[in-house]
């Protein structure tokens, strides 16, 4: 016999018996009528997990992660406001259950049978996972992450705590909401756990407005790893910053009064709180789990002996709330309501084909104020002194600078994050005097964290801001590329295009720095971020280039919903020359705020015939170098920068390509896995022009004179082209 059926027959019998386990009185708040409906919600979401399990046997449903043992979050849910948003624990199913008597008009017990059937009819992913979560319900969808969620629940407190200052368009949090997050205690250890709770903490002992609740169920194992006894208390009780609180989660009387007083301490105070609830685990892990094969039996059958349904059942019929009789009727016609609702929503429609599945995978345009721009006004105090420079061209750093201002000056949604960003300007000045013109609410230094920087934007981005976080250094990203995987871009996907993650993520990368190397400074691999659906990946050349193509990315992010990746070149941020030292043919003009490079738009240079190249950031600069010297040879070339690296600009690149006989690639990135790989392809499959690929080797980058040696020159250009040419020259 499974252990499912195994617990819901000891309920039957124990609860016909009288036979109910032993623990504290009910004591507390908790009005009769409230604690009614948390056994009823706690019986919802018992017949919930066995019917998953049937309808998985019967080919009907197709994941059963469940929630039994952890009823006791309902009472977390009763001691909240439905306006408080909630990052939930992927066995928080009560929660949610609880959180729907709080919001008229939900058909709870349907929606959820819809997302266990993976119906095209789920409200919240239209069939696309089984996930909690509900745009009514004020619950961002989360699958079973494992912690990844915590980041964002830090950016969502944060930005809670700005709207005061600064009122986004899209706000969606009240000023007085706090944050709810919970994760189990295996995840605690998680280092993205770690990371997030030490950013809450340590933003909260600078006295900076940060109201977010930590919920840790501590049902003390983690699929088959057990969490030490008395680990997570001995973890965050005595954190700085930190408010404790400690229950058990078995007895629902406990649970919200306890959370009750968690939750007054972080709205009241703006400080963060871990409320360590104590549960267990029925059922193993999920519905393939048998806990008896790395368990005892008799421990096993000690934690199904403490189920919480049992205990408040005990509860109900100490504080006069509810007999056994009317208990056990409750327990029988929920799960016998439950396989009626089933029998209809398994008949429901489900995806099918490509095009559905991915339907959400881009976000929903959305209204925006319009908004002419600052004013000159307006400029003039923010620039200062640097609309004079302005009439002189400029390097790209600085251009940058001058279009972020610009865009924070017409958008107040807009916050810029990241380590160093603010006090210092960035590593490479990029972001001077911007913590000056606009605060350090809005232009934050975060700690050393990616992931923190990420999910600071990530949440921020879910209350109407329009986050710009900034990552040092390209392969610091992969510290943290989650946050934009499992995370940023999965958000539209699986919410159907309810919620959204609208950011523009800044990161100085590629090579062809003299004094950095290694594979931290000087990276020039940018497929993790091209292998990510539903990203825009964006990549300047030229500062005038650089300031055109941000207001674009800004654009998408704030009209189209859109998280884009804004790369930046670092070795062309100083760039002045192009041909000969001292030529400044590299610096530009800051161009007019209203012009912008759109979303597939590609730029030429010159018209010839002989030879397109094909190329972007450095590589352009060093293409352009070598069409000179090619038409010195008689081999007339036009040069095409991409812009947009993800997706392709196919259909301008091969408007571009033109009349140009053959096409050469030129790409910075490496052999395996760069974008010559996407753009060979494209060129195979759609033209019949001769075309080769002229890329970096498989290596990484080393520091000193070799700096290069891995990566094209304007001398291997001039070879691939003459070798395409076919000896033209």
């Amino acid at each position: 016999m499974d252990r499912a059926t195994i617990v819901h027959e000891n309920f039957l019998r124990r609860v016909a018996q009288g036979d109910l386990p032993q623990g504290a009185e009910p004591h507390g708040p908790l009005r009769r009528e409230a604690a009614v409906q948390l056994y009823r919600s706690g019986c919802l979401t018992r017949a919930l997990d066995i019917v998953s399990r049937r309808m998985q046997a019967a080919g009907e449903g197709f994941y059963t992660i469940g929630s039994s043992g952890h009823e006791g979050m309902a009472a977390v849910a009763a001691a909240l406001r439905p306006n408080d948003m909630a990052f939930l624990h992927y066995r928080d199913a009560a929660f949610q259950i609880e959180r729907a008597n709080q919001v008229p008009g939900q058909s709870i017990l349907w929606d959820m049978l819809l997302s266990f059937a993976c119906s095209s009819e789920d409200p919240i992913s239209g069939g696309r996972h089984k996930v909690l979560g509900s745009k009514a319900l004020n619950i961002p969808p989360q699958t079973s992450t494992i912690a990844s969620h915590l980041p964002k629940a830090v950016g969502a407190a944060y930005s809670v705590g700005l709207t005061k200052r600064v009122k986004p368009e899209h706000q969606v949090l009240p000023d007085d909401a706090i944050v709810m997050c919970s994760f189990g205690d295996a995840s605690a250890n998680h280092s993205t756990a770690q990371g997030a709770i030490n950013t809450s903490c340590w933003t909260a002992f600078q006295k900076i407005p940060m109201p977010v609740l930590w919920v840790c169920e501590d049902n003390g194992i983690g699929i088959s790893t057990r969490t030490p006894s008395g680990w997570i208390a001995a973890n965050f009780a005595h954190r700085p910053g930190l408010g404790y609180f400690a229950c058990d989660g078995l007895d629902i009387y406990d649970t919200y009064a306890t959370a009750r007083a968690a939750a007054e301490f972080v709205r009241t105070r703006r400080k963060p709180a871990f409320l360590h609830v104590r549960t267990v685990r029925l059922y193993g892990h999920a519905g393939a789990d048998m806990p008896t094969t790395y368990m005892a039996r008799h421990e096993v059958e000690a934690e199904e002996a403490n189920d919480p349904l049992l205990h408040s059942v005990r509860l109900l019929g100490e504080a006069s709330a509810l007999e056994r009789e009317e208990a056990l009727a409750i327990y029988q016609d929920t799960l016998a309501r439950v396989e009626r609702v089933r029998a209809e929503a398994v008949t429901r429609p489900r995806l099918k084909t490509a095009s559905e599945v991915m339907a959400s995978l881009i976000p929903p345009k959305r209204e925006n104020a319009p908004s002419n721009g600052p004013s000159a006004e307006t400029r003039e105090v923010a620039f200062g002194a640097d609309l004079k420079a302005m009439e002189s061209p400029q390097i790209m750093s600085r251009l940058i600078n001058w279009a972020l201002t610009d865009l924070m000056l017409e958008h107040r949604e807009i916050a810029l994050m990241g380590e160093d960003v603010c006090t210092k300007g960035g590593v490479y000045g990029v972001t001077q005097k911007l913590g000056q013109r606009f605060g350090r609410a809005r232009v934050i230094d975060t700690l050393l964290d990616e992931q923190s920087i990420l999910g600071l934007g990530l949440g921020m981005a879910q209350n109407g801001f329009l986050p710009i976080p900034e990552i040092q250094f390209l392969a610091y990203y992969h510290n943290a590329e989650d946050q934009l995987r499992g995370e940023g871009a999965t958000l539209p996907f699986f919410s159907n295009g309810q919620y959204t993650n609208p950011m523009v993520v800044r990161i100085a990368g590629l090579g062809y720095q003299r004094g950095f190397g290694g594979h931290f400074h000087n990276d020039n691999s940018f497929a993790a971020l091209r292998d990510v659906p539903g990203v825009i990946l964006c990549c300047p050349s030229n500062g005038a280039d650089a300031a055109r193509l941000l207001r674009e990315c800004v654009r998408l992010a704030r009209e189209e919903q859109r998280l884009v990746v804004f790369l930046e070149p670092i070795a062309l941020y100083p760039m002045r020359d192009l041909h000969e030292p001292g030529d400044g043919l590299w610096l530009r003009h800051y161009p007019e705020p209203s012009e912008r490079i759109g979303l597939g738009e590609v730029t030429a240079h010159g018209d010839g015939r002989d030879l397109a190249i094909v190329s972007y950031a450095n590589g352009l600069h060093l293409s352009l170098q070598a069409q000179k010297r090619l038409a010195g040879e008689g081999i007339a070339a036009r040069v095409i920068d991409l812009h947009w690296l993800n997706p392709l600009p196919e259909e301008a690149l091969l408007e571009a390509l033109g009349d140009a006989e053959r096409v050469l690639v030129v790409d910075e990135t490496r052999r395996t896995g760069g974008l010559a790989e996407a753009l060979m392809t494209l060129l195979t499959e759609r033209t019949e022009k001769p075309h080769a690929r002229y890329v970096a080797e498989d290596s990484f980058i080393p520091t000193g004179p070799a700096y290069a040696a891995t990566m094209p020159s304007v001398e291997g250009i001039l070879d691939a082209a003459r070798a395409l040419a076919g000896g033209k020259a």
